[in-house]
């Protein structure tokens, strides 16, 4: 899951941008309504109760999840799981939590980058990060399921596309305070702490805090390869008429 304290973003100088986003909308509710049919929620009686609702979630995330002991013997199956996964969450928490960083930064990314453009962004990240979480940990048995990796690689880009807009944030460790800083504060801050996070976290189940730095370094690149900015060259002046080159 990528987090909990980011709530909104928003341009420079006070500006209310709404932008249309119709690509991440339609990834959000995607993702909810794959949550809500499947056996994580809970909600599908289908799946039944107790050990038997256990025990198809255990199967449902083994069979659309990335399991990393398997993605590498050459199933086409297993290839397309790091793709499945992205719509697949673990718990309400794990839901709700990246959804919010999507419907935060999405939009504006989006907006910046075209819809065609982020969709193949999003999913083609989202697809890498979690391969690279599977390589780095290639004789795991456990299954690997949300779309953290690809959000994480949205976060990157809002950073190198939208340094300076206001997002308002809610720390922890400062009483929940609601609290507006640019993006170039917030997000390197919250790419620090994923790092810290994955240098001390353990074997076995858990948050996938690789795959949000691949992700992240991801998107970050992306943005700075196609979106750079092009370098200002300052004209040489004129050379002044005869007669005028004098001290």
């Amino acid at each position: 899951m990528i987090g909990d304290w980011i709530t909104r973003a928003g341009g420079t100088a006070g500006a209310r941008w709404r932008p249309s986003a119709p690509v991440t909308y339609g990834l959000i509710a995607a993702c909810c309504l794959v949550f809500l049919v499947g056996p994580a929620s809970g909600l599908n009686p289908a799946y039944g109760t107790g050990d038997a609702l256990l025990t198809a979630q255990r199967a449902y995330f083994r069979h659309w999840g990335v399991v990393p002991a398997e993605l590498f013997q050459g199933s086409a199956g297993a290839a397309l799981t790091p793709a499945t996964a992205l719509f697949v969450h673990g718990s309400w928490v794990h839901l709700l939590g990246n959804m919010l960083f999507l419907y935060v930064f999405g939009a504006m990314a989006e907006e910046r980058m075209g819809r065609v453009r982020f969709t193949l962004f999003y999913v083609g990240c989202g697809y890498l990060a979690l391969l690279g979480f599977a390589a780095a940990n290639a004789g795991s048995e456990q299954s690997l399921v949300g779309a953290s990796g690809a959000i994480s690689a949205v976060l990157g880009a809002f950073l190198y596309l939208f340094p300076h807009a206001r997002v308002t944030s809610l720390l922890p460790f400062l009483f929940f305070l609601p609290l507006r800083f640019p993006a170039w504060v917030v997000l390197p801050f919250w790419a620090v702490l994923q790092w810290l996070a994955a240098g001390r976290a353990p074997q076995g189940p858990g948050v996938a805090y690789l795959a949000h730095l691949v992700g992240f370094g991801l998107g970050l690149g992306y943005a700075w390869a196609r979106f750079r900015r092009p370098t200002r060259v300052r004209p040489a002046p004129a050379p002044a008429p005869e007669g005028e080159n004098q001290t």
